[in-house]
């Protein structure tokens, strides 16, 4: 199926609103949550601060995680019967850990025209600011926040050799971090929060570095990962050499040989006695 974006279609625009700074909007964005029927906003509160700003004058509709699928059928109507329709989240682009992607699907399959107004996203700031190496990367969004799954994941993403950003809430980030030591090893990292506003603030080191001097913060943040530069190698290192590269950085002997022992799906004794002999 080809979408013709601007064929006078009945449209739904995915919006994007700034992160932070209220002038991190585009002249486009502006004009249409100015000229759409109406505003389908995952907090209404956070969006007629915009609109306010802006002195916009529209209809909100509240649609947010718990409830967008029960706003399928509203949406459908307003395009079906001619409307056009904005959607917006709190901040940055929807979609992007963000809700609306079903109300999006929705439309495509009822053949109205999906079209994006690009802006900001915060996860793509971060990156241009880390001092990591930015292409390629793998974006993940927000981790589990239990912690088996969460490290059952990071298991899943320590070999990537492209470089990895994460989103992560206050009260997760330093157990995240540890998590992540454990398991990627103490690779460069860095922490952004309050992007684009007055405190906004970067934090660059390894990721063990930053655990030790990281105090509690406020905000939503954003981490960036080296990816893996030793490849998927570890058939060509002896367990020696295997050991002494996790220590190298930054692991005890026990740790290093614990993890060389799942690396390699070999018991925990036979690593310790190679090493020890």
């Amino acid at each position: 199926m080809i979408q013709k974006s601007y064929d006078n279609k009945p449209t739904l625009y995915l919006i994007a609103t700034p992160i932070g700074n209220m002038e991190d909007i585009t002249y486009r964005a502006i004009d249409i949550l100015k000229k759409v029927d109406v505003i389908f906003s995952e907090d209404t509160r956070i969006t007629n601060q915009l609109l306010n700003y802006y002195n916009i004058k529209n209809k909100l509709i509240s649609s947010h995680q718990y409830n967008e699928k029960e706003n399928i059928d509203k949406l459908l109507n307003y395009l079906k019967n001619g409307s056009n329709v904005g959607l917006v989240t709190d901040r940055g682009t929807p979609i992007i850990s963000d809700p609306g992607y079903y109300l999006s699907q929705a439309a495509i399959n009822n053949n109205f025209n999906v079209v994006s107004i690009p802006g900001a996203t915060a996860f793509v700031s971060a990156l241009i600011t880390s001092n990591i190496e930015p292409l390629p990367f793998t974006f993940f969004g927000f981790l589990n926040s239990k912690t088996s799954k969460r490290k059952k994941e990071l298991e899943k993403l320590k070999n990537y050799e492209t470089t990895l950003i994460f989103y992560e809430s206050p009260h997760r980030l330093i157990d995240t971090l540890n998590d992540m030591l454990e398991i990627l090893g103490n690779r460069s990292c860095s922490i952004s929060r309050e992007i684009s506003k007055k405190f906004e603030e970067i934090y660059r080191g390894t990721i063990k570095e930053i655990i030790n001097n990281f105090d509690t913060l406020k905000g939503e943040f954003v981490i960036v990962v080296e990816g893996n530069k030793n490849g998927n190698q570890f058939d060509n290192l002896s367990i020696i050499e295997h050991v002494n590269l996790y220590i190298k950085e930054g692991l005890d002997v026990k740790e290093a040989i614990k993890k060389v022992a799942k690396d390699r799906q070999i018991n925990k004794n036979e690593v310790y006695n190679e090493y020890h002999k």
